[in-house]
């Protein structure tokens, strides 16, 4: 069973969804009901497919050993080599589970790795600076496989998440996680099974692309990319609703991305959550340990490595294809182009601030991230 596809789904979590709300009307804690709703959630998710269960309880194993045991030694010995081997044992699973297809054996994974590895890694990663101590089993197991965003985020933060799960909000607060967490899954309904389906059935499933038909080409272009918005955001719109009615508030993950005047602006509104991981934890370290070794002399080629790194990686999370990896270089290329002209036009002043040139960028930049959306697509290959 996949999260959010289809009636049966929505059945099932109204029923798992009314001792919460019975409970949180009465002021009461969560912490435990949302346990059992994740062991019953899960339990129907992998009820199909017991090699996936299988990897999820290894895999969980395996993260737990490698967090709970860094933790305990990161108190007492704050090696960079610890750190990276634990980093690396982190990453395994995803890295086995990317490359097993192409090495020609059964795929490794289950539904949701990409996601809980990012997880896993954030957790080290604040181990090893010192803002992560000794986490609990409960927690992480809470944190990690909480079902709403398994398989396809946001991606939360796991200080954000367990102060939330330890914090038991009063009847009138919890009426209003309630309020937002329904009209949230309302939004969701729109978006996914009405505006994408739309899209889908009447636009893009009937675009003959033929790659030298221009019309056929922007037409694919426009469908492609306002359907995967809708039924990406309305998949978050549903996580986050859930979310709310177990009184965890779970980060946004889209902000009107396409009203974006550039694509720096873009990316702090497009699937934030993981825009802003990549930024904390790929982007920002690196660009720190660049500027501290001096290997680089100019914050110009600093931020571009940095971006290039970014979405390199980005692309490659994504999927080892090679429009993957396309997407993720042409937005790097997106990024350097754009600092490079901020650079030019703050000396030359040749673009100024205004409504009649905020708008020509909005259309600029719609533009650009869509034909972004088309490489994503493989459409070109």
């Amino acid at each position: 069973m996949i999260p959010f596809a289809d009636l049966q789904f929505f059945l099932i979590l109204l029923i798992v969804l009314l001792p919460a709300v019975v409970l949180g009307l009465l002021g009461k804690s969560l912490r435990l009901y949302t346990l059992i709703a994740l062991v019953i959630m899960l339990s129907l998710i992998f009820a199909g497919s017991s090699q996936q269960a299988l990897f999820l309880a290894l895999y969980v194993a395996w993260q737990w050993s490698i967090i709970k045991g860094y933790s305990v030694v990161r108190q007492q010995n704050n090696s960079l080599l610890l750190y990276r081997l634990a980093l690396l044992g982190s990453l395994l699973p995803l890295v086995t589970a990317k490359l097993s297809p192409f090495l020609g054996h059964s795929p490794f994974g289950f539904l949701g790795i990409s996601y809980v590895t990012f997880k896993c890694l954030q957790m080290v990663i604040e181990i090893r600076d010192g803002l992560i101590f000794q986490p609990l089993f409960r927690d992480f197991l809470a944190f990690l496989l909480f079902f709403p965003t398994l398989s396809s985020g946001p991606i939360d933060r796991y200080r954000r998440f367990t102060k939330d799960f330890y914090i038991t909000p009063g009847p009138g607060e919890y009426r209003e996680l309630l309020y937002v967490g329904i009209n949230r899954i309302f939004q969701g309904f729109l978006y996914k099974f009405i505006l994408a389906v739309l899209i889908k059935v009447y636009w893009l499933d009937k675009v003959v692309l033929p790659p030298w038909q221009v019309a056929s080409f922007f037409s694919y272009m426009y469908a492609y990319s306002l359907y995967l918005f809708f039924d990406f955001a309305g998949y978050s719109a549903f996580a986050i609703g859930v979310s709310n009615i177990l009184a965890i508030k779970t980060p946004e993950n889209f902000n009107r991305p396409f009203l974006s005047a550039n694509i720096k602006e873009f990316w702090n509104r497009w699937h934030m959550s993981l825009s802003y991981w990549f930024r904390d934890y790929v982007y920002m370290r690196l660009a720190m340990a660049l500027t501290r070794q001096k290997r680089l002399q100019s914050k110009f080629a600093i931020s571009s490595v940095g971006y290039l790194s970014l979405f390199g990686l980005m692309g490659v999370w994504h999927g080892l294809e090679r429009h993957y990896f396309a997407y993720g270089l042409y937005h790097a290329a997106l990024m350097i182009g754009y600092d490079a002209w901020e650079k030019l036009n703050k000396e030359k002043k040749l673009w100024g601030p205004g409504p009649y040139t905020r708008v020509i960028s909005i259309i600029l930049t719609f533009h650009f991230v869509c034909l972004g959306f088309v490489i994503f697509s493989g459409v070109l290959n």
